[in-house]
Order: C-alpha cells, then sequence, then structure tokens
C-alpha cells in the first residue's frame, strides 16, 4: 500500500486528530490484565486528586470497578474509595455526551450563550485581579524608565560613577525584563479569554456529531473530555452518594450528576 496524506477530505481537523493522539498516548495505563482501560488518565477523585484505578472484584462474576489510587495504596485514613462501577460509568458518560449534543442540535447558539455567560461569570473576578495586577506592574515599568534616565543624567552629571550607573542600570534593565514579559503574558491570557465565546461555538459544532452516538471509545473520549472526577459523601447510616463531573474540552462548566450507591 502507498499512502498520500492530505489526498482526501478529513473527518476530523489535523490539530484535533494530533491532539488525540497524544492524550491517547500519555493515558494508556495497562491495568491488572495488562489491558488499557477505556478512562484511563481521565478519571480524578474529587478529594485527594489522584487518579482513580480500574480492578475486578473478587466476586463469583468479577465486575471492573474504579477506585481511588490513595484508598488503594494507603487506606481510609487518607481518602475514601470513591468506588464507581465501569458499566455504571459507561452509561452515564455516554448518556451525557448524546444529551450535550442534542442540546446542541435543538439550539446551538442558546448553548453556547449560556456557555458563555457561565464562563464569564466564573473568570471575571480573576479576570478583574489580574487587570489591577498587570496595571500596577506596567506602572513600574514606567517608572523604571525614568529612573534609567535619572541614573544616566546622574552619571553625565558626575554624582554617579560609570561603575555605580551601569550596576544599577543592570538591576533595573533585569527587573523591566521581568515585568515586561509577565505583562505580555498576562496581556495575552486576557486576550485569549476573550475567545470564549468563539470557543462555545466550537465545541457546540463538535458536539453536534454525537447526538445518536450508541458506544464510546478512547478517541472519542479524548477528543470530547477534558477529566471526569468523582465525588463521595457517607451518610452515617453508610449510604455512599457518588457524584460525577464531566468537564468537556472547550466546556469548562462540569455536568454533574448524584449516583446512590
Amino acid at each position: 500500500w502507498i499512502v498520500v496524506e492530505g489526498q482526501h477530505e478529513p473527518l476530523i481537523d489535523r490539530m484535533s486528530f494530533d491532539i488525540v493522539q497524544n492524550k491517547l498516548k500519555s493515558r494508556q495505563r495497562p491495568g491488572q490484565t495488562n489491558e488499557i482501560s477505556l478512562f484511563a488518565g481521565l478519571i480524578k477523585c474529587g478529594e485527594c486528586g489522584k487518579s482513580l484505578t480500574i480492578r475486578y472484584t473478587n466476586a463469583k462474576h468479577p465486575q471492573q470497578i474504579y477506585s481511588c489510587k490513595t484508598y488503594n495504596a494507603f487506606g481510609k485514613n487518607h481518602c475514601t474509595q470513591h468506588r464507581i462501577d465501569y458499566d455504571t460509568l459507561y452509561s452515564h458518560v455516554l448518556r451525557k455526551i448524546r444529551e450535550c449534543a442534542r442540546a446542541a442540535l435543538m439550539d446551538g447558539e442558546a448553548v453556547a450563550d449560556r456557555l458563555t455567560n457561565t464562563c464569564e461569570a466564573e473568570q471575571r473576578e480573576q479576570r478583574e485581579a489580574m487587570e489591577r495586577s498587570l496595571t500596577r506592574d506596567e506602572e513600574r515599568i514606567e517608572v523604571l524608565d525614568k529612573m534609567v534616565m535619572r541614573l544616566y543624567e546622574d552619571m553625565i552629571a558626575g554624582r554617579i560613577s560609570e561603575q555605580n550607573f551601569n550596576t544599577m542600570l543592570e538591576k533595573t534593565q533585569t527587573e523591566q525584563a521581568e515585568l515586561k514579559a509577565k505583562v505580555s503574558e498576562g496581556r495575552k491570557r486576557l486576550s485569549d479569554e476573550v475567545q470564549l465565546a468563539n470557543d462555545a461555538k466550537q465545541w457546540v459544532e463538535a458536539i453536534q456529531e454525537y447526538a445518536n452516538i450508541t458506544e464510546l471509545d478512547a478517541a472519542t473520549l479524548n477528543r470530547l473530555i477534558k477529566e471526569i472526577v468523582v465525588h463521595e459523601r457517607i451518610d452515617e447510616d453508610k449510604t455512599r452518594h457518588i457524584s460525577i463531573e464531566i468537564h468537556f474540552n472547550l466546556k469548562p462548566i462540569p455536568e454533574v450528576e448524584q449516583v446512590t450507591a
């Protein structure tokens, strides 16, 4: 076979393809049976932040379950089990993808607007704090510019030696360079956040094709989902309540559902 790339219209754009492939490589961790878990690298404990690892129960008919890596290694004094059955997780994620896709198909503009508004509300406080910090840094850069001019004038007037001038100039320029790099990065981040509306629209377009998805595979999960976070609450009567957050790519708002175990 001779393979020539780029001669046919791709089913997925090259950037998305590369992102998915890199995620798949980084998340391939064999389990007890040396099989690669479908949710490998995606599922996290909501309390300790560690991964949930897959294993088989010691029952007559073994089941695949996920449980907290910290709990497995150190016991309940360090974290709780956060146990969730593979089949339960699979069904929940599949249903959520379909629900989001169908909502996007029904009224994509409304979904995109809701995502944008929610993201902006969550990020407004952080953005304002960053803006204040950047303003202070920019004002400091202006002060340093004036300091350099005064230092030069003092050297010309003989009030400081050339050696002292060079020493102070080096310190001033070092601080300026650090501040300018910080301001540049900060302004870029603020500019990127302005793209929220565009990102939301792209997410809506991407999710729509999964409205009738019937099964999950690793490529789909790694394209759509950033991470899955599992929380656990245990009542006094030992009833376990599991809540699952699905954080979609291009959608920093978790879909949360309670599952009582």
